[in-house]
Order: C-alpha cells, then structure tokens, then sequence
C-alpha cells in the first residue's frame, strides 16, 4: 500500500519485479538507476546472502507528474528467483502497489515462467491480494534470443485469463525496460487517482 510522507509532500509507491531466476529483473532495475538523473533516486541498495540477491532503490520520477499536490516516489524492488527463498518473496511482496512479471522467453524458461507465477498468486493471496486487484504488467524478456518463444504463447502460459499487458524487452540494452516500467506506473498512479 502506497504511504504519504506529509513532511515532504510525496506519495511513495512499491513496485516489485517478479518471474523465475536469471529472468533479468535485476538487470531492468540496474538499467533504471543508471538511467535516473542522479538527484532523482536515492541509491541502489542491495541484500545479498549467499546465494540471493534482492535489490532496491527509490527514485522521483521525472514525468509521472503528482497526484493531488504530492510528488510521487517509487521503490522499486526485485525478489529471489530461486524458489528456495519463498519467505523473502512473500516478505518483499507486502505492501506491494504494483508488479512487473518478468518472463524468461527461452522456450526452456517456459515452465520456470509459469511456475513462478503460480508461486507469485499464492504469495498474493497470503496477503489477501487477488491478482486482477493489483496492477500487473508482463515483459517478455530476451527478445534477442534466436529461439525466442512466441510472445503469445509466453503469454498464454502464463496469464491465460487476464490478459495483462505485455512488453517485449532486451534488459541487457534496455530494450523494454522503461515501457515496462511507465505502464505499472500509470496504473497504479490512475488506481490512486480513482480511490481518492
């Protein structure tokens, strides 16, 4: 859930990158923090043990405007693709405004894909989240790759009945990444919109 920090007249947003491990979630929010203007993000702070990584920082969006008078900031986290560290999972998911599932698009990640997602709605639902709830974008990333799957049939495996938006990306070159990110923004700034 979005909190207000009345002092500095902001209204900060979580936003969590989700999917299966090496999908390329910390490489969509590195390619973010470089590209933020340094006097716009707070820096990137990464929790590492010995086989995990999450990763996290806080920027102001430069052209998302303000909602009601308030700047908006946004924090956006990745989770643990390993399905080992679900506690961290569901630990980072609390008070999630928003969501970018990020798809493997080799036709061998189909299954992790779809895994992972399974694994992110049951983690939602221990929150009493519904999917449909919450804004959720999808990003079929590594595009680049020569067997690429379909963008349909990733789709379909893994948002069968939602019917999400979808984008492809190449994180690697920032193919994606800030489309990505400008939808799930939107959306939770139109849901809050909405509710006020």
């Amino acid at each position: 859930m979005s909190t207000i920090n009345f002092a500095a007249r902001e209204i900060n947003f979580k936003i969590v990158y989700y999917g299966p491990g090496m999908s390329g979630k910390t490489t969509n929010l590195k390619w973010v923090f470089q590209q933020v203007p340094q006097n716009r993000k707070g820096e990137m702070v990464s929790l590492a043990t010995e086989d995990e990584r999450t990763l996290f920082f806080d920027f102001l969006p430069v052209d998302l405007g303000e909602v009601k008078g308030f700047k908006t900031r946004f924090h956006l986290y990745t989770v643990p693709g390993q399905v080992f560290y679900n506690a961290s999972r569901k630990l980072i998911l609390r008070g999630v405004d928003g969501l970018v599932f990020v798809a493997d698009s080799a036709p061998n990640r189909l299954r992790a894909n779809a895994e992972s997602m399974r694994n992110l709605r049951e983690n939602l639902a221990e929150y009493g989240i519904k999917p449909e709830d919450i804004p959720i974008v999808l990003q079929a990333n590594k595009r680049d790759t020569p067997d690429a799957l379909p963008v349909e049939m990733i789709q379909a495996v893994i948002d069968p009945e939602m019917r999400l938006p979808i984008f492809e990306a190449v994180a690697t070159a920032g193919v994606g990444v800030f489309e990505t990110l400008k939808a799930v923004s939107r959306q939770v700034l139109s849901r809050v919109a909405a509710a006020s």
